[in-house]
């Protein structure tokens, strides 16, 4: 933008002119949120040697993004729990790779959104099963994010089999464990799973 410069007022002698400038601000960057971007079509997979964290990046794989998070959720959650609580990490599998689609990670050799290793989410293609396909097809027009719609990672840990899981209540983080219990023991929906664990956000409908 710029700066107007306005006349000097005159008084008695000519004013020298002032140039002022003022501070370069960087552009505000617009939020990501449910609002104002679709889900990818696809997302870019870094694929490490054996599955290990630390292995070195083999090749990059494009997924569709809709198979990727079966094939995640069927690694992460034990597709012989509860649908519920598979409908709860169905969501948060996706709401963890729709923020890391949008924020890649680009290298000298290298550009990819995530990796196959537990450093994002544990990926096997095509390992989905009936249970967990169904799951992430069951919710996939539901998103959960704060009230502003901003696309945020859901965090989540495994836990302590066959427990409450109480320390990961309301911490932000969901406990996978804790989603079968909860589903199992309480007989919780998957929204009111995702609410145990998570502050803030909410369901929405896209």
């Amino acid at each position: 933008m710029r700066l107007a410069i306005k006349p000097l007022a005159l008084v008695g002698v000519f004013a020298p002119l002032l140039i002022l400038s003022t501070p370069a601000h960087a552009p505000a960057q617009q939020l990501n949120t449910i609002y104002n971007t679709s889900y990818p079509s696809v997302i870019r997979v870094a694929i490490r040697a054996y599955n290990n964290p630390y292995g070195p990046i083999l090749w990059v794989q494009t997924v569709g993004f809709e198979e990727y998070c079966a094939d995640v959720l069927s690694n992460e959650w034990l597709p012989t729990w509860r649908p519920e609580a598979l409908r709860a990490g169905a969501i948060a599998v996706k709401m963890f790779a729709w923020y890391h689609s949008l924020h890649p990670v680009k290298t000298v050799n290298w550009t990819y959104d995530v990796d196959n290793t537990t450093n994002y989410q544990e990926f096997k293609y095509q390992s989905g099963t009936f249970q967990t396909d169904q799951a992430v097809k069951d919710t996939w027009k539901i998103a959960y994010t704060p009230a502003n719609g901003e696309i945020l990672p859901l965090k989540y840990r495994s836990g302590i089999p066959s427990n409450p899981n109480w320390a990961y209540i309301g911490s932000d983080f969901m406990s996978q464990w804790g989603s079968q219990y909860w589903a199992n023991m309480g007989n919780l929906n998957f929204t009111n799973i995702l609410g145990l664990f998570y502050r803030g956000e909410t369901i929405h409908w896209i």
